[in-house]
Order: C-alpha cells, then structure tokens, then sequence
C-alpha cells in the first residue's frame, strides 16, 4: 500500500536528485561537456563511462532516473573520497585522465539527456 504519503515522497526524491544533478552540474558538467566537444578524447572516455553507468543500472535492474544518477554520483564520490581522491579547486585541467571526474562528467551527461528527452 502506497498510503498518503508514497505520492509526496517519490516527489521529494525526484525533486532532490534533480537538486544534486544541476549541482553536478554546475561545478563540473557545463565546463566538461564544453570542453568534450573540443577533445575527441575525453568525449570518447565520458562515451565509455556512460555506457558503463547505464548497464551497471541496468544491471541491477533499476531504470535510468534522475533518482538511480544522483544516488550513483554519490556513490562514486564517496568511495572516492574513501581512497583519497579529493575534487579540484578552482578550474579543471580535463586534459588530465582523471576516472573520478569523467565518471562524475558521464553522469552529466545521461542526466542532460535524461532531462532534455
């Protein structure tokens, strides 16, 4: 049974992953997709990394949502943060290979195209 409240929660999921996503966003999502159109290379690797993400979703039988990537992000940074990883201040270098941010940069982009289909 849903009850009351089942309708009002799934909402207050959706509408706090939204909030996490446009914050992955903004710090590292515009200036990393902009620059994925700029280097073949690192849009190869977010490419990579996107599929990765979707059939591991997939894989554990959950559909692509804004909720699942949200909850994926932020696995990925605390697992990273766990082994040392920290973020970096000021502007990113994406010419580095950086698995972390283009993992985070790939979860930009399925939730660009979540959020624009």
């Amino acid at each position: 049974m849903m009850g009351l409240f089942g309708g009002l929660a799934a909402r207050a999921a959706n509408r706090s992953a939204l909030s996490a996503l446009h914050g992955l966003m903004a710090s590292i999502g515009y200036s990393g997709l902009s620059t994925a159109r700029k280097m073949p290379a690192l849009l190869a690797s977010v490419d990579q990394h996107a599929a990765a993400i979707r059939e591991s979703l997939e894989g554990d039988a959950r559909p692509l949502s804004v909720v699942a990537l949200a909850a994926y992000a932020e696995g990925v940074r605390d697992a990273a943060y766990r082994h040392g990883w920290r973020a970096p201040s000021g502007a990113i270098d994406w010419s580095t290979d950086d698995w972390v941010l283009h993992r985070l940069l790939a979860v930009c982009l399925l939730g660009h195209a979540l959020h624009t289909a």
